[in-house]
This record gives C-alpha cells, sequence and structure tokens, in this order.
C-alpha cells in the first residue's frame, strides 16, 4: 500500500520542474519575439507599425515593403540569429571548461578571427562569405586552443580572462597595423570590427544559417558527455566518456558557431558571456536547468534577447538618423563591461596576487653597471632615432641644427623628428614609472595602466576633446586624457579597494574598464568621423606621428615630479609592497601614501597617452625586468625601470618608423607585439 501511495505522488513532483523549465523557456521566447516585432518596426524610413503588418500580409505600398523585406527583415533576422549562436557558444565554453566567465570574446575568438579576414584582406584577396566563415573559423579556433592551454581549464576564472585578454590585445595590434599598412585592401573591416547586424537582404543570414545548424546539432549530440564532464575527469572517464575527444569536439563546434556569427555581423561583443549568466541562476529553481539540452537552447534565446533588445533600445534612445551609424557591438561591448565589472566583484578568486616574487639582491656593483648600461642604450637609441628615418642624417647634421647653422631640409626634418624622440623616450618613461608604482601599492604583479584601464580612459578623455574640439590645444588634451584617466582609476581602485588590491579581481576590473572605454572610443570614432577610421587608428596605435616640442612638455613636467617623489619616498614604497600590516605597525599612514602614489601613477599614464597616444603594456614589462635585474628595493627598481621603459618605447618608434619606411607603425602596436607574450608567460609561470 505504501508504495503504491507514494509512487503517483513523485511523478507530479519530478514533473513540475520539467513544466517549470519548459514555462521558463518559452516566457523566452515570446519575448525575443516581442522585441524582433519591436525591431521591425525602427528605422530611419516613415514605415511604422502599420505599414510593417501591410508589408507582411502584402497589403503595404511597394516602397513600404522593400524597406521591411530587403532592410528590417533582414536585420532583424541577423540579430535572431547572431544572439543565438552566441549564446549557445558562450554556454558551451563555460561548461566544457568550468569557467564562468568562458566565452568567445575572453577566449579570444573574435580577436583571432578579425587577425585572419585582416591577413586575407591584406593580401588583396576577395573571398565569398562562405569561404570568409571558414578564415575566420581558423583564426577563432586557434586562438581558443592558445588561451585555453595556457589557462587551463578549470584553474581560476580570472586566469583565463587574462590570457584572453592579453592574447586579443596582441592580436589586434597586428591587425590594426595592417589596416595602417594596406589602408585600400582592408578598407571597411574596421567598422565591420565595431559589429552590426545591418544587412542588405536575406543573401547573408542564408549562407551563415547551414553552418549554425550544423553546429547547434552537433553540440546537442554531445549534450550528454558535457553534463557528466561536470561531474570532474574522473567521473566522466569512470562513465566512459572521452574526456579530451569531448573537449576538442565541442570547442570545435563553439569555434564554428562564432565564426558564423562573427562573419554575418562582426564581432558583437560580450553576448557569449552575459546569455550564459542570465539563465544560469534558473538553475536554483528549475533543476532541468542544469542539464545541457535544457541550458543551451535558453542561452540561444537569452543572447537573442540581448542582440535584439540593444539594438531596440538603441534605436528607441537616439534619434533614427544616428542609431543607424552606431553599430550594435558597441552597445553589446558597454553592456557587457558593465556586466564583467559586476561578476569581478562576485567572484570568489582565492589566487591573491600577494607581494612579488621573492629575488635575490644584487651587490651595488651590478646595480651600478646595469644602470650604466641601460644609459648607453637609451643614448644610443635616441642617437639611432634622430638620425634614422625615412631621410638618413649624419651627427654633423644635427650639430649644425643645435647651432642654428642647418639647411632647410635637414632643419625640416629635425624640427619634426625631434620631438617624435622626445615624446617616445618621456612617454616610456612615465609609463614604466606609473606601472612601478600600481604594482607596488596594489601589490599585484599583473597591474599596469594599460590593463587596468587607466590608458584607456586617459585616451578616452583626449578622443573626446580631439572630435568635438578639434583646435584644442597641448595643455586641453591632456587636462581631457587627465581627466578620463583620473575617471577610469577612481572606478576600478574604488571598486577593487575592498579587497586590499591583493586579488587578481583588481585587474578583473580594470579589464571591464578598459572594455568600456575601447566601445566608448569606437563610438566616438563612428559618430563623430566615420570615415576617417585611418586618423584614430593612428592615435590609438600609440604614434607619435606630428608631435611638437609643446606635446612633450607636459609629460616632461608630470616625469620629472614623479621621479622626484618616487625617490624621495622610495622607502614608503618598499613598505606598501610588502603587505598591509608592516606599514601600520611602523606608523605609516598606508591609505594616504596609496592614494598619494595612485594619483602621481594616474598623472603619469595620462600625460603620456596625451603626448604619444595608447602604448600598452611598458608598465607591465618595465618593472618586472627591473625587478629582474636589480631586485626589489626601489631606490634601484625606479631608476632601471624609468631606464627600460624609455629604451623600449623609442625603439618600438624608431623600428615603426625605419623597418617599413616610407609607411610607419605606432610604437604602441609594437610594445603589444613585444608585450602580449611576456604577459602570458608571466601568467604561466604564475599558475606553474
Amino acid at each position: 500500500m505504501t508504495v503504491t501511495a507514494t509512487a503517483p505522488a513523485t511523478r507530479p513532483q519530478a514533473a513540475r520542474p520539467r513544466k517549470g523549465a519548459a514555462a521558463v523557456t518559452a516566457a523566452l521566447a515570446l519575448l525575443v519575439a516581442a522585441l524582433a516585432l519591436v525591431d521591425i518596426t525602427q528605422g530611419t524610413a516613415a514605415v511604422g507599425p502599420a505599414e510593417v503588418f501591410k508589408a507582411m500580409t502584402g497589403r503595404a505600398d511597394p516602397a513600404d515593403a522593400s524597406v521591411v523585406i530587403a532592410s528590417r527583415l533582414p536585420r532583424m533576422t541577423a540579430g535572431l540569429l547572431v544572439g543565438a549562436v552566441l549564446g549557445v557558444a558562450g554556454a558551451v565554453l563555460q561548461a566544457v571548461s568550468r569557467n564562468v566567465l568562458a566565452s568567445p570574446d575572453t577566449l579570444a575568438v573574435n580577436a583571432g578571427s578579425y587577425l585572419a579576414l585582416g591577413i586575407v584582406g591584406a593580401t588583396g584577396v576577395s573571398l565569398p562569405l562562405f569561404a570568409s566563415s571558414g578564415v575566420a573559423f581558423a583564426g577563432g579556433l586557434l586562438a581558443a586552443g592558445v588561451v585555453l592551454a595556457l589557462s587551463g581549464l578549470g584553474t581560476g576564472t580570472v586566469r583565463l580572462v587574462l590570457a584572453g585578454t592579453a592574447l586579443a590585445l596582441g592580436l589586434n595590434s597586428v591587425t590594426e597595423g595592417l589596416l595602417l599598412l594596406f589602408p585600400e585592401q582592408t578598407e571597411g573591416l574596421y567598422q565591420w570590427n565595431q559589429g552590426s547586424i545591418g544587412q542588405n537582404g536575406f543573401d547573408g543570414v542564408l549562407q551563415m544559417l547551414p553552418l549554425a545548424l550544423i553546429g547547434v546539432v552537433g553540440l546537442l549530440l554531445t549534450a550528454r558527455r558535457v553534463d557528466a564532464l561536470a561531474l570532474g575527469d574522473d567521473a566522466a572517464r569512470g562513465l566512459g566518456v572521452p574526456v579530451r575527444a569531448t573537449r576538442v569536439t565541442v570547442v570545435v563546434l563553439a569555434a564554428l558557431l562564432s565564426a558564423a556569427a562573427v562573419t554575418l555581423a562582426g564581432p558583437i561583443g560580450f553576448v557569449g558571456l552575459c546569455a550564459p549568466a542570465l539563465v544560469r541562476p534558473l538553475a536554483r529553481l528549475f533543476p532541468a536547468f542544469a542539464r545541457a539540452r535544457a541550458t543551451w537552447p535558453a542561452a540561444g534565446l537569452a543572447g537573442a534577447g540581448l542582440v535584439l533588445g540593444s539594438d531596440v533600445l538603441l534605436r528607441a534612445l537616439v534619434p533614427a538618423d544616428t542609431a543607424v551609424a552606431v553599430p550594435t557591438g558597441v552597445v553589446t561591448s558597454l553592456v557587457g563591461a558593465v556586466f564583467l565589472v559586476v561578476m569581478a566583484l562576485r567572484l570568489k578568486d582565492t589566487a591573491e596576487s600577494g607581494a612579488p616574487d621573492r629575488l635575490r639582491t644584487p651587490s651595488r656593483t651590478v646595480f651600478l653597471v646595469t644602470t650604466a648600461a641601460l644609459v648607453a642604450v637609451v643614448v644610443g637609441v635616441t642617437v639611432a632615432g634622430v638620425l634614422l628615418g625615412d631621410t638618413g642624417l649624419l651627427l654633423g647634421d644635427v650639430v649644425n641644427w643645435a647651432q642654428g647653422r642647418a639647411g632647410r631640409a635637414v632643419s625640416f626634418v629635425l624640427d619634426t623628428r625631434v620631438p617624435r624622440v622626445l615624446a617616445a623616450l618621456c612617454a616610456g618613461a612615465a609609463l614604466a614609472l606609473a606601472g612601478t608604482l600600481v604594482q607596488a601599492v596594489t601589490r599585484n604583479p599583473l597591474a599596469e595602466p594599460g590593463v587596468l584601464g587607466v590608458s584607456g580612459g586617459a585616451a578616452l578623455g583626449a578622443v573626446l576633446l580631439v572630435t568635438t574640439a578639434p583646435v584644442a590645444g597641448t595643455w586641453a588634451v591632456a587636462g581631457a586624457a587627465f581627466a578620463g584617466a583620473a575617471t577610469a582609476s577612481f572606478v576600478v581602485f574604488g571598486l577593487a579597494a575592498r579587497g586590499g588590491y591583493q586579488q587578481n579581481r583588481l585587474v578583473l576590473v580594470g579589464v571591464g574598464v578598459a572594455a568600456a572605454t575601447t566601445a566608448l572610443i569606437s563610438l566616438l570614432i563612428v559618430l563623430t568621423d566615420p570615415f576617417n577610421a585611418t586618423k584614430a587608428l593612428t592615435w590609438l596605435s600609440g604614434s607619435t606621428y606630428g608631435r611638437t616640442m609643446a606635446d612633450v612638455l607636459p609629460v616632461a613636467l608630470v616625469l620629472a615630479l614623479g621621479l622626484g617623489l618616487a625617490v624621495a619616498r622610495r622607502t614608503e614604497l618598499d613598505l606598501v609592497s610588502l603587505d598591509g600590516d608592516t606599514p601600520r605597525l611602523l606608523g605609516l599612514r598606508l591609505s594616504r601614501v596609496r592614494l598619494g602614489f595612485l594619483v602621481v601613477s594616474v598623472l603619469l599614464s595620462a600625460t603620456a597617452v596625451a603626448s604619444a597616444g595608447t602604448i600598452g603594456f611598458v608598465g607591465l614589462v618595465a618593472p618586472h625586468a627591473a625587478r629582474a635585474l636589480v631586485g626589489r628595493r626601489h631606490v634601484r627598481v625606479v631608476p632601471v625601470a624609468v631606464l627600460l621603459g624609455a629604451a623600449l618605447v623609442c625603439t618600438a618608434d624608431l623600428l615603426g618608423r625605419t623597418v617599413i619606411a616610407p609607411a610607419q607603425l605606432g610604437a604602441g602596436l609594437m610594445t603589444a607585439v613585444i608585450g602580449t607574450p611576456y604577459f602570458l608567460y608571466l601568467l604561466v609561470r604564475s599558475r606553474r
């Protein structure tokens, strides 16, 4: 009696979660359908809901029907397809890596696809859309494989984002270099990289739809194996699941989905990160969502809702003529950047950065020899920078120019070249000193102005002033850069202060802020001068082109101030870099000291960006190399790091001006190519 009484009672209880999950999925589908209906009623043409209804029923004016059929329906369909496949791809990557921050963005899939298409475009080869998707797939898959190999599966949420962000910076720098070197062959690629669901007809959607279906069906066939992976590798092997083969298959299929989305609409940022995160809490209420076959479709619907919702919101808040020029990817990137910061604050990352590595303390002789060698290197690079370029000069020409006896041609060359060399030297030294101060205060060896979003904030402030007031002077640009850097640093350091700056959460918040500044800069460029991407790329690539002595003066003054402060407060720098208790025991006001050093680092970063554009990784590489050469005492680290930073940026600027002369590459692109492998090496070493 007991058995017969309880058995029927348990079936409805077991069925309720399934019905609840089905109801939630249906509600998501209805929401997406509602957004799709609203989306096709928005646009620049005066075609409202009534005209759309007539067009759908075949009773509309031919002009109205053309707008709906040729433009709005393809845009809406592309938004559905792109959002769905990115949502599924993100959910799959998070499941197979057991990492809540895995997505096509954080795994550098989009950056790999962008570089692959840039390389093909630079060769002048014109590929059909289907072939372009194959190229994007290869590039994205290779990048994802590198990030997963470097970060390790399941070894920490923050490490994966850092590896993906660093690799994406390096790959994007190479791509931007190609865009600058081959502007005609790669025309339109920069605008494409912002991500837009606008379409001219259904051709692109119809070509990418089979790839998306293949990827989704293939993933659903592996869903049971992915569920087994959630139990752990050993448990999955015990159930007969081939762990390695399953992971490789799933990553390949997710990369295929990402490639289809990228080929159709360009990179639509952070959808693959946000959509699964919106669905994940549902598993607590409805256990059915703990299974891949229920989670992945829901994540696809959430992704479609995010893309269409962003498009609808943009067109509702911004005038139609302006909204049509704003890429959808910029809006989703802004939303995703905020989402990433919120997730960073909620994550429990136990991998504390702590103090820098314990290094031996070399003798005074080693320090003096190292400093003398670096001074010689800086002098040599400076002389080479002045003499070499598209026009070669001799030392005698420089002497005559200094004495005012040079000819018109020599004077013109040196009047433009010397400020460039000085700007590179001062910017490199300032960024190196800023990185040294930030790493000491936060006790985080991965912290530097570029990674923390401070340089991005400075670039945003400068670009905002330049685009709105092109006649702004040098000091005004420097002031705008400082305001942007101060705002970004206030957000980053303020949010991360609760963890005592000791955790990698600081860097993760900085990555989110940096992504937001990049999206806002892209928005400014598109809205103010969408056809002048080369000018924007030149600024953002860290170029010293066109700099004058007036541009060098602000960074030189702040560098002198920062050096004086760092030398005078070298003991306090040593103390704050140790731990949080020792300075307090010695009577040091830790919060005030930290704030003072951070303000100086912001000033240094802002004036460096105003002087030479955005230059990344110098603040990371120079302090690390300095500590490896002369130990941890800042009385030695500061001068060595400053010399290393000056030599690095000046060398990068020299190579960018001479290797492919008369064409030029910005120093920021060169330092990113150098700094990315070093950053990834630091991640691998810290994992070991």
